[in-house]
């Protein structure tokens, strides 16, 4: 199996996103998770259109492909990390910012946009927070299909979807477009149950479209509060080969930026190995 690794432009924070795309191309990365944030390719920023254009440029010399994340933590809010989600005041904005990243990722021929619930807030009635989440989605769901742009969407520990059953409903709500894939962090891949990892990763394989990999140079992840614990990184990639899963797995670390190309060296090398891939001569 022959795997295409990518890299989290939110582990290069202090690089300029030119300069972060160029060492990873030569570090002998496949691709990119882009995060769009206020220093790389700020969606909200004075010329988008020759901006992206020259990511995208910037992309086809490298030989690298990307999918979009935009899970910046104050790109919408200075004041609170993440915010507003799709489930609470200001969801207008969440959605109107997912839309945008999906026409950005229209433009640079990304191979998804990967995005999650948000947490429920405590007063918060369920079925109101499915409701509001189900229409986001769907708004969303339609710039995706207009232009022709694959959905990753993430179940994350304490959001309102947090697992593969969750993501499973919410498909079921939207009427299981096909545009609406799975984003899958191994570090929190998690069933109903604390199931194997592994044994996720083949539940989730019809509808993978983005993985993300993260921390593998100390076995552990930073949600260890919800029970996934070390991780077994063999296994894991055995799994996704198995499925014939095509699309990058990227490297997540995005408290690394301080020594990122040392860290992005040691992380390819680690995951080649992993793989049981010769690094290059």
């Amino acid at each position: 199996m022959t795997f295409r690794f990518g890299y989290g432009t939110n582990g290069f924070a202090n690089h300029r996103l030119g300069d972060a795309l160029r060492v990873l191309a030569d570090l002998g990365y496949h691709g990119v998770a882009l995060t769009l944030d206020h220093q790389h390719l700020d969606p909200f920023g004075a010329d988008l259109p020759r901006r992206v254009a020259a990511v995208a440029a910037d992309l086809d010399r490298l030989g690298l492909a990307v999918v979009v994340e935009t899970g910046a933590r104050y790109l919408l809010d200075p004041w609170h990390k993440h915010a507003p989600t799709l489930l609470g005041p200001g969801r207008e904005r969440r959605i109107s910012f997912l839309r945008r990243a999906v026409e950005i990722a229209a433009e640079l021929g990304a191979e998804a946009v990967s995005f999650w619930s948000g947490v429920k807030p405590d007063d918060l009635p369920g079925a109101t927070a499915w409701d509001r989440l189900t229409a986001g989605c769907a708004a969303v769901l339609e710039t995706a299909e207009r232009h022709g742009v694959r959905l990753g969407f993430e179940p994350e520990p304490g959001m309102l979807v947090s697992d593969l059953d969750g993501y499973e409903t919410l498909a079921a709500r939207l009427g299981e477009p096909e545009r609406f894939g799975l984003t899958l962090d191994i570090g929190h891949c998690r069933c109903n149950e604390y199931a194997p990892v592994p044994d996720c990763v083949r539940r989730a394989a019809p509808r993978l479209v983005n993985v993300q990999i993260d921390d593998m140079r100390r076995g552990v992840h930073e949600h260890l509060e919800f029970g996934a614990g070390e991780i077994d990184f063999p296994p894991v990639l055995d799994a996704l080969g198995s499925v014939g899963y095509r699309g990058l797995v990227s490297v997540e670390l995005p408290r690394d930026s301080h020594a990122a190309p040392a860290i992005a060296r040691e992380s390819l090398a680690f995951l080649r190995q992993a793989a049981g891939i010769e690094a290059p001569a």
